[in-house]
Protein backbone atom coordinates (compact mmCIF):
# COMPACT_ATOMS: atom_id res chain seq x y z
CA UNK A 1 0.00 0.00 0.00
CA UNK A 2 1.22 3.58 -1.19
CA UNK A 3 1.18 6.69 1.17
CA UNK A 4 1.53 10.09 0.82
CA UNK A 5 4.71 10.71 2.81
CA UNK A 6 7.01 8.60 5.25
CA UNK A 7 4.86 10.44 7.78
CA UNK A 8 1.76 9.47 6.70
CA UNK A 9 2.85 5.45 7.03
CA UNK A 10 1.58 3.91 9.73
CA UNK A 11 3.58 2.95 12.67
CA UNK A 12 3.28 -0.19 14.66
CA UNK A 13 5.29 -1.32 18.08
CA UNK A 14 6.63 -4.69 18.21
CA UNK A 15 6.58 -4.91 22.44
CA UNK A 16 7.96 -7.05 24.72
CA UNK A 17 9.50 -7.99 28.49
CA UNK A 18 13.54 -7.21 28.94
CA UNK A 19 15.99 -4.98 30.27
CA UNK A 20 17.19 -2.34 28.18
CA UNK A 21 20.36 -1.95 30.37
CA UNK A 22 21.44 -5.15 29.34
CA UNK A 23 20.04 -6.39 26.75
CA UNK A 24 20.98 -6.39 22.71
CA UNK A 25 19.69 -3.43 20.94
CA UNK A 26 16.98 -5.07 19.37
CA UNK A 27 16.38 -4.27 15.78
CA UNK A 28 14.07 -5.54 13.46
CA UNK A 29 16.20 -8.55 12.70
CA UNK A 30 17.55 -9.86 16.23
CA UNK A 31 14.51 -11.31 17.20
CA UNK A 32 12.27 -14.12 17.36
CA UNK A 33 9.35 -11.83 15.35
CA UNK A 34 11.67 -11.16 12.98
CA UNK A 35 9.10 -13.00 10.11
CA UNK A 36 6.58 -10.72 11.09
CA UNK A 37 8.40 -7.60 10.87
CA UNK A 38 8.88 -8.28 7.09
CA UNK A 39 5.68 -8.74 7.00
CA UNK A 40 4.78 -5.05 7.84
CA UNK A 41 7.62 -4.19 6.06
CA UNK A 42 5.89 -5.87 2.81
CA UNK A 43 2.77 -3.92 3.83
CA UNK A 44 4.71 -0.59 3.70
CA UNK A 45 4.23 0.19 7.83
CA UNK A 46 7.29 1.06 9.85
CA UNK A 47 7.43 -1.66 12.36
CA UNK A 48 9.66 -0.79 15.81
CA UNK A 49 10.55 -3.21 18.80
CA UNK A 50 10.34 -2.17 22.04
CA UNK A 51 11.57 -3.45 25.08
CA UNK A 52 9.50 -2.89 28.38
CA UNK A 53 10.30 -2.71 31.72
CA UNK A 54 8.85 -1.75 34.74
CA UNK A 55 11.29 1.20 35.06
CA UNK A 56 10.97 2.82 31.85
CA UNK A 57 6.98 2.29 31.84
CA UNK A 58 6.72 6.44 31.71
CA UNK A 59 9.12 6.40 28.84
CA UNK A 60 7.76 3.95 26.78
CA UNK A 61 4.56 4.94 27.28
CA UNK A 62 5.62 8.25 25.60
CA UNK A 63 6.64 6.29 22.58
CA UNK A 64 4.05 4.42 22.20
CA UNK A 65 0.94 7.78 22.08
CA UNK A 66 3.33 7.85 18.87
CA UNK A 67 2.45 5.09 16.74
CA UNK A 68 -0.82 3.98 15.57
CA UNK A 69 -0.64 0.23 16.80
CA UNK A 70 1.20 -1.75 19.56
CA UNK A 71 1.26 -5.90 20.02
CA UNK A 72 2.50 -6.83 23.22
CA UNK A 73 3.59 -10.58 24.36
CA UNK A 74 4.05 -10.16 27.51
CA UNK A 75 3.11 -13.29 29.59
CA UNK A 76 1.37 -12.60 33.40
CA UNK A 77 3.95 -13.75 34.99
CA UNK A 78 7.70 -13.86 34.52
CA UNK A 79 10.61 -14.34 36.98
CA UNK A 80 9.04 -12.58 40.00
CA UNK A 81 7.30 -9.99 37.44
CA UNK A 82 3.78 -9.32 36.51
CA UNK A 83 1.72 -6.63 34.45
CA UNK A 84 0.41 -4.63 37.11
CA UNK A 85 2.31 -1.17 35.82
CA UNK A 86 2.05 -2.67 32.25
CA UNK A 87 -1.47 -3.11 31.85
CA UNK A 88 -2.67 0.27 33.21
CA UNK A 89 0.52 2.09 30.77
CA UNK A 90 -1.74 0.07 27.57
CA UNK A 91 -5.17 1.22 28.75
CA UNK A 92 -3.75 4.90 28.48
CA UNK A 93 -2.57 4.40 25.68
CA UNK A 94 -5.50 2.82 23.83
CA UNK A 95 -7.24 5.86 25.26
CA UNK A 96 -4.88 8.45 23.32
CA UNK A 97 -6.25 7.06 19.96
CA UNK A 98 -3.28 3.52 19.71
CA UNK A 99 -4.64 0.07 18.73
CA UNK A 100 -3.94 -2.33 21.72
CA UNK A 101 -3.75 -5.79 21.04
CA UNK A 102 -4.36 -7.59 23.01
CA UNK A 103 -5.68 -5.08 25.15
CA UNK A 104 -5.49 -5.58 28.89
CA UNK A 105 -9.40 -5.78 29.41
CA UNK A 106 -9.84 -8.33 26.56
CA UNK A 107 -7.06 -10.41 28.66
CA UNK A 108 -8.97 -10.12 31.47
CA UNK A 109 -12.01 -11.24 29.74
CA UNK A 110 -11.31 -14.30 27.79
CA UNK A 111 -6.91 -14.79 28.56
CA UNK A 112 -7.49 -15.87 32.19
CA UNK A 113 -8.34 -19.49 33.32
CA UNK A 114 -11.97 -18.21 34.30
CA UNK A 115 -12.61 -18.93 30.89
CA UNK A 116 -13.04 -22.54 31.36
CA UNK A 117 -15.86 -22.05 33.78
CA UNK A 118 -17.41 -19.51 32.14
CA UNK A 119 -17.64 -21.67 28.99
CA UNK A 120 -18.19 -24.92 30.47
CA UNK A 121 -21.38 -25.51 28.72
CA UNK A 122 -20.06 -24.97 25.12
CA UNK A 123 -18.53 -28.58 23.31
CA UNK A 124 -15.73 -27.80 24.44
CA UNK A 125 -16.28 -27.87 28.05
CA UNK A 126 -17.13 -29.96 31.23
CA UNK A 127 -16.84 -30.71 33.91
CA UNK A 128 -15.89 -27.31 35.56
CA UNK A 129 -15.82 -25.17 38.94
CA UNK A 130 -14.40 -22.63 40.32
CA UNK A 131 -13.60 -21.31 44.03
CA UNK A 132 -12.78 -17.77 43.85
CA UNK A 133 -12.34 -17.73 47.76
CA UNK A 134 -10.08 -19.97 49.88
CA UNK A 135 -13.27 -20.53 51.90
CA UNK A 136 -15.34 -22.12 49.29
CA UNK A 137 -12.05 -24.00 48.02
CA UNK A 138 -11.75 -25.67 51.71
CA UNK A 139 -15.45 -26.74 52.08
CA UNK A 140 -15.94 -27.91 48.48
CA UNK A 141 -12.83 -29.41 46.62
CA UNK A 142 -11.99 -32.39 49.21
CA UNK A 143 -15.17 -34.24 48.44
CA UNK A 144 -15.01 -33.41 44.88
CA UNK A 145 -11.79 -35.13 44.76
CA UNK A 146 -12.67 -37.93 46.60
CA UNK A 147 -15.31 -39.18 44.06
CA UNK A 148 -13.33 -38.94 41.12
CA UNK A 149 -10.13 -39.26 42.61
CA UNK A 150 -8.25 -37.47 40.37
CA UNK A 151 -8.51 -33.40 39.38
CA UNK A 152 -6.82 -30.75 37.98
CA UNK A 153 -6.60 -27.53 39.89
CA UNK A 154 -5.33 -23.95 37.99
CA UNK A 155 -4.62 -20.32 39.19
CA UNK A 156 -6.91 -17.92 37.66
CA UNK A 157 -4.18 -15.67 35.42
CA UNK A 158 -0.53 -17.67 34.83
CA UNK A 159 1.42 -19.43 32.31
CA UNK A 160 4.11 -21.63 31.70
CA UNK A 161 2.62 -24.52 33.68
CA UNK A 162 2.64 -22.02 36.56
CA UNK A 163 -0.02 -22.72 39.08
CA UNK A 164 -1.51 -25.72 37.26
CA UNK A 165 -1.54 -28.79 39.18
CA UNK A 166 -2.86 -32.52 38.84
CA UNK A 167 -3.97 -33.79 42.61
CA UNK A 168 -4.08 -37.50 42.78
CA UNK A 169 -5.50 -39.59 45.89
CA UNK A 170 -2.57 -41.79 46.65
CA UNK A 171 -5.18 -43.71 48.82
CA UNK A 172 -8.69 -44.21 50.00
CA UNK A 173 -8.33 -43.59 53.89
CA UNK A 174 -10.49 -41.07 55.74
CA UNK A 175 -10.02 -37.74 56.74
CA UNK A 176 -6.37 -36.10 55.91
CA UNK A 177 -6.31 -38.26 52.70
CA UNK A 178 -2.30 -38.21 51.40
CA UNK A 179 -2.34 -36.82 47.87
CA UNK A 180 0.26 -37.31 44.71
CA UNK A 181 0.61 -34.10 43.51
CA UNK A 182 2.79 -32.19 40.07
CA UNK A 183 2.70 -28.98 38.83
CA UNK A 184 2.55 -28.27 35.29
CA UNK A 185 5.63 -26.18 34.64
CA UNK A 186 8.96 -27.70 32.98
CA UNK A 187 10.94 -30.13 35.55
CA UNK A 188 7.92 -29.75 38.04
CA UNK A 189 8.53 -32.76 40.37
CA UNK A 190 6.05 -35.19 41.60
CA UNK A 191 5.50 -35.04 45.40
CA UNK A 192 3.20 -36.75 48.03
CA UNK A 193 1.80 -34.71 51.09
CA UNK A 194 -1.54 -34.68 53.07
CA UNK A 195 -4.32 -32.94 51.42
CA UNK A 196 -4.44 -30.27 53.94
CA UNK A 197 -0.58 -29.43 53.30
CA UNK A 198 -1.36 -29.19 49.25
CA UNK A 199 -4.74 -26.69 50.01
CA UNK A 200 -2.43 -24.39 52.48
CA UNK A 201 -0.20 -24.06 49.47
CA UNK A 202 -3.29 -22.95 46.85
CA UNK A 203 -3.61 -20.23 49.62
CA UNK A 204 -1.55 -17.75 47.73
CA UNK A 205 -3.60 -18.24 44.94
CA UNK A 206 -6.77 -16.17 46.29
CA UNK A 207 -5.17 -12.60 46.99
CA UNK A 208 -6.39 -9.68 44.45
CA UNK A 209 -8.51 -11.19 41.67
CA UNK A 210 -7.39 -14.41 42.23
CA UNK A 211 -9.04 -17.55 42.70
CA UNK A 212 -8.64 -21.50 41.39
CA UNK A 213 -10.14 -23.60 38.72
CA UNK A 214 -10.57 -27.09 38.98
CA UNK A 215 -11.27 -29.28 35.85
CA UNK A 216 -11.81 -32.86 35.45
CA UNK A 217 -8.55 -34.56 34.59
CA UNK A 218 -8.71 -35.70 31.27
CA UNK A 219 -7.10 -39.70 30.55
CA UNK A 220 -5.72 -39.12 27.02
CA UNK A 221 -3.15 -36.83 28.25
CA UNK A 222 -0.27 -38.97 27.08
CA UNK A 223 -1.49 -38.07 23.71
CA UNK A 224 -0.12 -34.28 23.48
CA UNK A 225 -1.96 -31.08 23.29
CA UNK A 226 -3.16 -29.26 20.20
CA UNK A 227 -3.12 -25.39 20.14
CA UNK A 228 -5.42 -23.82 17.84
CA UNK A 229 -3.92 -20.22 16.24
CA UNK A 230 -6.36 -17.67 15.26
CA UNK A 231 -6.11 -14.32 14.20
CA UNK A 232 -9.33 -12.39 15.26
CA UNK A 233 -11.95 -14.89 15.04
CA UNK A 234 -10.22 -17.11 12.02
CA UNK A 235 -8.51 -20.03 12.33
CA UNK A 236 -4.40 -19.70 11.11
CA UNK A 237 -2.63 -22.92 11.93
CA UNK A 238 -2.34 -25.52 14.66
CA UNK A 239 0.62 -27.02 16.79
CA UNK A 240 0.98 -29.85 18.66
CA UNK A 241 3.31 -31.15 21.95
CA UNK A 242 3.49 -34.13 23.67
CA UNK A 243 4.21 -35.12 27.53
CA UNK A 244 7.93 -34.86 28.68
CA UNK A 245 7.87 -38.46 29.23
CA UNK A 246 5.20 -41.20 29.26
CA UNK A 247 3.28 -40.51 32.58
CA UNK A 248 4.23 -37.24 33.00
CA UNK A 249 1.98 -34.06 33.19
CA UNK A 250 4.00 -31.16 32.07
CA UNK A 251 4.28 -30.88 27.98
CA UNK A 252 7.59 -30.57 26.38
CA UNK A 253 8.72 -27.41 24.93
CA UNK A 254 8.98 -28.74 21.57
CA UNK A 255 6.09 -27.61 18.86
CA UNK A 256 5.18 -29.37 15.46
CA UNK A 257 3.60 -26.76 13.52
CA UNK A 258 0.56 -27.35 10.82
CA UNK A 259 -1.04 -24.77 8.66
CA UNK A 260 -4.97 -24.44 8.94
CA UNK A 261 -5.62 -27.02 6.09
CA UNK A 262 -4.21 -29.71 8.45
CA UNK A 263 -7.04 -32.62 7.10
CA UNK A 264 -6.59 -33.83 11.15
CA UNK A 265 -7.24 -30.58 12.47
CA UNK A 266 -10.44 -29.60 9.88
CA UNK A 267 -13.37 -30.40 12.55
CA UNK A 268 -11.52 -28.90 15.13
CA UNK A 269 -11.36 -25.94 12.99
CA UNK A 270 -14.85 -25.86 11.90
CA UNK A 271 -15.95 -26.22 15.41
CA UNK A 272 -13.71 -23.48 16.62
CA UNK A 273 -15.07 -20.76 13.61
CA UNK A 274 -18.59 -22.04 13.24
CA UNK A 275 -19.37 -22.43 17.04
CA UNK A 276 -17.42 -21.67 19.47
CA UNK A 277 -15.59 -18.82 18.72
CA UNK A 278 -18.61 -17.13 17.63
CA UNK A 279 -20.33 -18.52 21.17
CA UNK A 280 -17.50 -16.64 23.19
CA UNK A 281 -18.04 -13.71 21.17
CA UNK A 282 -21.38 -13.19 22.21
CA UNK A 283 -21.64 -14.60 26.19
CA UNK A 284 -18.39 -11.68 26.58
CA UNK A 285 -19.39 -9.10 24.24
CA UNK A 286 -16.93 -9.42 22.07
CA UNK A 287 -17.11 -7.99 18.52
CA UNK A 288 -14.69 -9.33 15.76
CA UNK A 289 -12.42 -6.10 15.81
CA UNK A 290 -11.82 -6.52 19.57
CA UNK A 291 -10.44 -9.84 19.13
CA UNK A 292 -6.57 -10.04 19.20
CA UNK A 293 -4.34 -10.06 15.96
CA UNK A 294 -3.27 -13.27 17.58
CA UNK A 295 -4.28 -15.62 20.21
CA UNK A 296 -4.34 -19.28 21.18
CA UNK A 297 -6.33 -21.74 22.61
CA UNK A 298 -4.92 -24.96 23.58
CA UNK A 299 -6.99 -29.05 24.59
CA UNK A 300 -6.58 -31.82 25.19
CA UNK A 301 -8.40 -35.02 23.41
CA UNK A 302 -11.81 -35.86 25.03
CA UNK A 303 -13.68 -38.92 24.92
CA UNK A 304 -13.98 -40.70 21.62
CA UNK A 305 -17.97 -39.99 20.51
CA UNK A 306 -20.40 -42.58 19.87
CA UNK A 307 -18.97 -42.39 16.08
CA UNK A 308 -15.58 -42.93 17.03
CA UNK A 309 -14.48 -39.37 16.44
CA UNK A 310 -12.28 -37.70 18.86
CA UNK A 311 -13.51 -34.94 20.95
CA UNK A 312 -12.04 -32.15 22.26
CA UNK A 313 -11.58 -30.14 26.11
CA UNK A 314 -10.38 -26.97 26.21
CA UNK A 315 -7.26 -26.34 28.46
CA UNK A 316 -6.72 -22.69 28.57
CA UNK A 317 -7.13 -19.20 26.37
CA UNK A 318 -3.67 -17.49 25.89
CA UNK A 319 -3.64 -13.89 24.56
CA UNK A 320 -1.15 -12.24 26.51
CA UNK A 321 1.81 -13.40 24.51
CA UNK A 322 1.29 -16.30 22.06
CA UNK A 323 4.62 -17.12 20.67
CA UNK A 324 6.01 -19.17 18.67
CA UNK A 325 3.25 -19.09 15.76
CA UNK A 326 3.16 -21.29 12.75
CA UNK A 327 4.82 -18.92 9.72
CA UNK A 328 1.77 -19.39 7.60
CA UNK A 329 -0.22 -16.84 10.58
CA UNK A 330 2.87 -14.16 9.96
CA UNK A 331 0.70 -12.30 7.06
CA UNK A 332 -2.56 -12.94 8.68
CA UNK A 333 -1.32 -11.42 12.00
CA UNK A 334 0.22 -8.40 10.30
CA UNK A 335 -2.56 -7.67 7.61
CA UNK A 336 -5.21 -7.54 10.51
CA UNK A 337 -3.25 -5.23 12.57
CA UNK A 338 -2.89 -3.41 9.62
CA UNK A 339 -6.27 -3.22 8.60
CA UNK A 340 -7.53 -1.80 12.75
CA UNK A 341 -4.65 0.74 12.88
CA UNK A 342 -6.16 2.24 9.64
CA UNK A 343 -10.14 2.30 11.22
CA UNK A 344 -8.65 3.64 14.51
CA UNK A 345 -6.59 6.46 12.46
CA UNK A 346 -9.51 7.17 10.40
CA UNK A 347 -11.57 7.35 14.06
CA UNK A 348 -9.28 9.38 15.59
CA UNK A 349 -8.78 11.89 12.63
CA UNK A 350 -13.11 12.31 12.48
CA UNK A 351 -12.78 12.97 16.28
CA UNK A 352 -10.30 15.38 15.95
CA UNK A 353 -11.69 17.40 13.17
Amino acid sequence: MNYESEETRPRVGLLWRGDPATAETPTPQNNRLYPLFKAFADLNVIAEPVIYSDEMVNEIRGRLIRFDGVLVWVDPITDGHDRSKLDPMLRDVAVHGVLVSAHPDVIQTMGTKEVLFRTRHFGWGGDTHLYPSAREFEVQFPERLKSSGIRILKQRRGNGGIGTWKIQLANSEAGDALVQVQEARRNGPVEKMRLSAFMRRCAQYFSADGGLIDQQFQPRVAEGTIRCYLVQNRVVGFSTQMPRAPGDFAMAREKTMYENSEPKFARLKTEMESEWVPALQQLFGLDTNSLPAVWDADFLYGPKSQSGDDTYVLGEINVSAVLPFPPSAVNAIAQAALTRMLAVRSSRAARDV
